[in-house]
């Protein structure tokens, strides 16, 4: 696996480096201190893009949530993950609504790496801190947890399949598999959910369902 890491504490971005490549979790590209550095690294060329992204939320200049936004508007495939010492619910649900594969709070460096595998695995990584500032959202899709079970109630129960094993954290070509479909039907009954449920990404129907299961 590679990596990069952008935090606007260099000594932050050296500490992580050096824990996942002496544990062998992942080759770290480069890092930056600031999310202009982060885009202009990221697409510097195609051997820069790393397998999974490290990036912190408040940072001098664009901010890390910017600078995941630019990135995903030009490679949707990007996987971004989260890593900060705010939990503020704005935050979370605009890292939710981007597409982000995850959001961990700066607690435990040790997760750290398993964190970086679960989502190079295609997983969702969202500690139950995050979950519960998820929860308390204003938004009826993500509070109200009576309406949610509702609101997959009227799925199809092939659907509601393909939204369970979405929140397991497989992808299109796994749950594919799993289910004997084509990777074309997953993507398109994916669109047709989330269009059904009035979402936008994946990440926001998984924390849809486990709310809804909690």
């Amino acid at each position: 696996m590679k990596t990069a890491i952008v935090d606007d504490d260099p000594i932050v971005c050296q500490s992580l480096a050096t824990i996942l490549t002496a544990t062998h979790v992942s080759d770290v590209l480069w890092t930056a201190n600031d999310g202009d550095a982060a885009v202009t690294e990221y697409f510097r060329s195609p051997s820069s893009r790393p397998d999974v992204l490290l990036i912190d939320v408040q940072m001098p200049g664009k901010d890390g949530l910017t600078a995941a936004r630019e990135i995903l508007a030009k490679d949707p495939a990007a996987k971004i993950l989260f890593l900060t010492t705010f939990a503020d619910k704005s935050y979370i649900t605009q890292a939710v609504a981007l597409g982000a594969r995850g959001y961990l709070i700066k607690q435990d460096v040790a997760s750290v790496g398993p964190a970086l595998q679960a989502v190079m695995a295609g997983q969702i990584v969202l500690g139950a801190e995050v979950l519960g500032k998820l929860s308390e959202s204003e938004s009826p899709a993500q509070a109200d947890h009576a309406a949610d079970r509702e609101a997959f109630s009227m799925l199809p129960d092939r659907d509601l399949d393909i939204v369970a094993l979405v929140a397991e954290g497989l992808d299109n070509r796994d749950i594919a598999a799993r289910l004997f479909l084509s990777e074309g039907t997953v993507r398109n009954r994916i669109s047709g959910i989330l269009d059904k449920l009035g979402l936008t990404n994946r990440t926001q129907l998984a924390i849809m369902w486990i709310n809804a299961h909690r």
